[in-house]
């Protein structure tokens, strides 16, 4: 089956040996980081290629054709081949080198962590999301990623604070009984809390002072030199 064009090899460049692996990333958006922190907790260097979001050279013509979705990271295989979701390049590195395992190691394992990073995703980092992209003034008519344009809607900023807060009293609680979100090892999910929770902390929505349990392991994980990736 042929895969979408955005995928494949450019027609004119499928061949060449002087095409290398690299990731287009930009520093200051938290899904690329998330990517990178994978990378750092694996020692894996990728060369980076950074578009700069702030400018808008993710909607030009230039790179709608290395991703029509306007989305970083993107993850070009030494092929030419390419991926854009933050799960599947972890998932390549994670295939590709093992050790240390950060998606688990035995079939029940994989399976919580998975779930873990996906209830973090969902409670926390996309709310995280509604808040900012929903009220930065940066940001109006842009309110999602992508290729088009949204106006942005006030009433999901103040929810997705909401959401935020609740998020934290919830992985207090959780945090109370273990050493790592999704167990007693750090994994992809703890790397998708860390950015959810620095990502909040940059729009003024900080862990309170009574989640305890989420602060003490905030510390922990954000001390770890692949944070700062």
């Amino acid at each position: 089956m042929v895969g979408p064009s955005w995928a494949r090899p450019e027609h004119d460049n499928w061949w060449r040996e002087d095409i290398a692996m690299k990731l287009y990333d930009y520093t200051l958006a938290p899904n690329p980081k998330r990517v990178r922190i994978f990378l750092a907790e694996k020692g894996i260097t990728v060369p980076t290629v950074q578009v700069d979001l702030r400018g808008g050279e993710q909607l030009t013509p230039k790179f709608r054709a290395i991703n029509p979705e306007c989305t970083v990271p993107v993850l070009e295989f030494d092929n030419g081949r390419r991926i854009a979701e933050v799960i599947a390049i972890c998932l390549y590195f994670e295939l590709a080198h093992p050790e240390p395992a950060l998606m688990g190691s035995r079939a029940q394992d994989k399976a919580i962590v998975a779930d873990w990073h996906h209830r973090v995703e969902r409670q926390g980092f996309w709310a995280v999301g509604d808040a900012f992209r929903n009220s930065a003034p940066g940001l109006k008519g842009r309110a999602l990623p992508g290729p088009d344009d949204y106006e942005q809607i006030p009433a999901l900023a103040e929810r997705g604070r909401a959401r935020v807060a609740r998020f934290f009293e919830m992985m207090d609680r959780e945090l109370a009984g273990r050493e790592y979100v999704a167990g007693d090892r750090y994994t992809i999910a703890d790397i998708m809390a860390l950015v959810t929770v620095n990502f909040a902390a940059r729009i003024d929505l900080k862990v309170p002072e009574a989640c305890v349990h989420l602060r003490r392991w905030h510390q922990a994980v954000n001390a770890r030199p692949s944070a700062d990736a």
